[in-house]
């Protein structure tokens, strides 16, 4: 395994809100048929087990059973019938928390995401874009940043990210600007500091 990819001990030696911190700088890698695509981590957020917005808390259903697996795991899921959400599965097992992947600094791959990110979804039927997307929106949310790295529930959910096609690069640039706020689209917990980003970054969601 090269040594640039982060082992699971790199997931497991910490909390999931430093461990949120921690993954910002680092690249996100998918090696699928249509190519290498991957992106710089700018955004995340944590959610924990006795936190009210994680989909753990106060229960395990087997939509929720990868997040009780081993730290660095992955886990998707859908939201609104048709966005997939990125994220990486934290603290020990059984424990049931991870650290949702909001936004990319698209590096690879970049006419692939483009291609991806054509089709706009939709509840009955997917449409064509009709206006080209900027380099800075390409994986800004983390629907968009699924759609445009190709990861799908249905291949990616519950695998572990120390192994190819999907995977985690080590962080380049260390001494990021980071800052912290509320985590964005929820109704529970929202006073919690548990959103980080790299400070002025054009690509992260919402600054």
């Amino acid at each position: 395994m090269p040594e640039s990819i982060l082992p699971l001990s790199f997931y497991s030696d910490y909390d999931t809100r430093t461990l949120a911190e921690k993954l910002l700088g680092c690249e996100l890698v998918h090696e699928s048929p249509d190519g290498i695509t991957s992106g710089i981590i700018v955004e995340t957020e944590a959610y924990l087990s006795d936190d009210p917005a994680c989909h753990a808390y106060n229960r395990r259903t087997t939509r929720t059973e990868p997040m009780y697996g081993v730290a660095g795991t992955s886990y998707v899921y859908l939201i609104y019938g048709m966005y997939e959400c990125f994220n990486v599965v934290s603290n020990k097992e059984g424990i049931g928390e991870a650290v949702l992947i909001r936004a990319l600094q698209p590096v690879q791959g970049i006419e692939i995401m483009k291609m991806r990110r054509q089709l706009i979804p939709g509840r009955s039927a997917e449409k064509l874009r009709t206006k080209p997307l900027k380099l800075s929106d390409l994986c800004k949310g983390p629907g968009n940043l699924a759609r445009a790295m190709g990861i799908q529930r249905s291949v990616h959910n519950n695998t572990l990210l120390n192994t190819k096609p999907l995977y985690i690069k080590e962080r380049a640039v260390q001494n990021l600007d980071v800052a912290t706020s509320k985590r964005i689209g929820i109704n529970v917990g929202v006073d919690l500091l548990y959103r980080f980003y790299i400070k002025d970054s054009i690509f992260v969601s919402k600054l």
